[in-house]
């Protein structure tokens, strides 16, 4: 909704992969979701599983469907028929400008594009991602869910010389919405912001009383927004290595932030973020939608 909303970006493309869900699953969330917002787009299904992993998905916090209480009807798009990996690819070949990607999800289709197509390497700008963490997981005591599903596709990711912006759960943990950030959200009473409410709504249930977190954090949301407005947020550069063998530690972002490896860095780690800055955006963006 914010991509779409903020009039900023032009987004050329969504693409799929299994996450938080199947792919399955998450596919058809994504089609039935830009219907129900009024917008139209390219729509790709990517990978199924991680590379090298069995698929182990968050249905304990987005539930059976992956988008649990959110009343959605059946979408009007048509997806294309062309795997995510090859839309990806498409796009970015043919851009006069440079191409950013934004994968809130697991690394997988982003390390399948980088390895099938390292001569497009150099025509993306950059790739803002959701995942990773500094000061602990979400999933295991250093592990976040997107890099845990699939560390062997973040560590492609991460050595591939793109530059990458890491918004990960230092940043998105503050990136909070409270029952009064909802309820102004629905006070807009258009059809996009009473999904925006819903989705929010039964989110917000698995945090409340459940964590040490006061409100809600809307994680994937601090990508986009990184991508509109950088100057919102505090971050540092650093080198970032994807641990995929540790027995206490898979998954993890290992963050070099004081330099002590002595490697050139590889990532902007997001850090800090204007909340309120970032929730006025979503509302705007959902109130543009229909």
């Amino acid at each position: 909704m914010l991509a779409f909303g903020s009039g900023e970006l032009e987004v050329e493309a969504v693409t799929t992969c299994a996450g938080n869900q199947t792919q399955e699953k998450v596919h058809r969330n994504a089609l039935r979701l830009l219907s129900g917002i009024g917008v139209s787009a390219i729509v790709a299904r990517g990978a199924n599983r991680p590379l090298m992993r069995e698929l182990s998905t968050a249905g304990s916090v987005h539930g059976e469907s992956g988008l649990d209480g959110v009343e959605l009807e059946e979408t009007t798009i048509k997806p294309s028929e062309s795997h995510a990996v090859e839309v990806i690819a498409d796009i970015v070949r043919s851009s006069r400008e440079k191409v950013t990607l934004v994968p809130i999800g697991p690394l997988t289709n982003i390390a399948l594009f980088v390895s099938m197509y390292p001569e497009l390497k150099a025509s993306v700008d950059s790739i803002i991602m959701m995942g990773g963490a500094c000061r602990g997981g979400n999933v295991t005591p250093v592990a976040e869910f997107n890099i845990k599903t699939d560390p062997e596709a973040a560590e492609i990711v991460f050595s591939s010389g793109i530059p990458i912006v890491m918004c990960g759960l230092d940043v998105t943990r503050k990136a909070l919405v409270y029952a009064d950030d909802i309820r102004r959200i629905g006070d807009m009473g258009n059809r996009s912001a009473k999904i925006a409410c819903q989705i929010l709504k039964k989110y917000s249930e698995f945090y409340y009383g459940k964590t040490s977190i006061a409100g809600a954090p809307i994680h994937d949301a601090c990508a986009v927004a990184y991508a509109i407005a950088p100057e919102m947020f505090t971050s540092l550069e650093c080198h970032v290595d994807v641990e995929t063998k540790g027995i206490h530690t898979d998954g993890q972002t290992v963050a070099d932030m004081e330099g002590r490896l002595g490697k050139q860095p590889n990532a902007r780690v997001v850090l800090d973020l204007d909340r309120e800055r970032l929730i006025d955006m979503i509302i705007s963006a959902v109130g543009r939608l229909e």
